[in-house]
């Protein structure tokens, strides 16, 4: 499972790294194109309204990865040793009801709403429910982020039981 997960997470990595950048390149020639050609272009800026929800959707499983998301630790600091693993399973537990109820569950009708009778976006023309299938696919990452750290946590609270 260690393997799986550095793969996925070294994917999701790399697909924020291109989202990133896709970003940028398309400001940019938003920016260009209505400021020196005087002939703002709707597609650039449909496009990065779309890669804003990709990067911030995968962006947000990539911090829950690496523990760059806010987090209010003022009591779960104070405590110590296998109370400090299990405070840290619940709140795990938590975000992946969170990210099971809200948005697998809730991303998957949303998507099906959107490819049902089936919406476009304007510019791209695009279906809306490829946009949105961002929302289930993070969701199934966060879950499966939480699902290695609680293994990890319970492996260390297994490990602590058996020192004392």
């Amino acid at each position: 499972m260690n393997s799986t997960y550095l793969l996925v997470v070294k994917i999701l990595e790399k697909l924020v790294i291109v989202l990133l950048a896709g970003i940028v390149l398309v400001v940019t020639l938003q920016v260009f194109s209505r400021f020196i050609l005087q002939s703002p272009s709707s597609i650039t800026e449909e496009l990065a309204r779309f890669l804003l929800i990709w990067i911030g959707l995968f962006g947000g499983a990539y911090g829950y990865h690496s523990n760059a998301h806010l987090g209010l630790d003022i009591f779960t600091n104070k405590i110590q040793g296998v109370s400090h693993h299990l405070v840290s399973i619940m709140a795990h537990l938590l975000i992946m009801l969170f990210a099971v109820v809200v948005m697998i569950i809730g991303g998957v009708s949303l998507v099906s709403l959107t490819f049902d009778p089936v919406q476009v976006s304007a510019a791209l023309e695009i279906k809306m429910g490829y946009v949105y299938s961002a929302v289930p696919i993070a969701g199934g990452l966060i879950v499966f982020i939480s699902v290695v750290k609680i293994s990890h946590l319970l492996a260390q609270v297994s490990s602590s039981k058996k020192a004392a």
